[in-house]
């Protein structure tokens, strides 16, 4: 395998890592964003208060598009073993 090949797994990792964990952590740290605000107009400063609707959230994104995050690693485990295969 050349430069260009690793490479090319290298930019193909970083984009299924980005497309997989993309959604949890921008809605999570939307979410942050809103509580922290809240915690502030109230002056709450409850470290449970932050924790639980984070959680909540991250499950629910999971229910939703574990599928979706599944297949896209399915289809870059595919890609690595195909580009091993050609090793040989």
């Amino acid at each position: 395998m050349d430069v260009s090949g690793i490479m090319e797994v290298f930019q193909q990792a970083l984009v299924v890592a980005l497309k997989v964990s993309g959604p949890i952590l921008i809605l999570s740290m939307a979410v942050g964003l809103i509580i922290s605000v809240f915690q502030a107009a109230t002056q709450i400063h409850e470290q449970t208060l932050t924790f639980v609707p984070k959680l909540i959230l991250i499950a629910v994104v999971f229910m939703v598009l574990g599928s979706w995050m599944t297949e896209t690693l399915l289809e870059f485990f595919r890609f690595i073993f195909n580009r091993i295969a050609d090793l040989s």
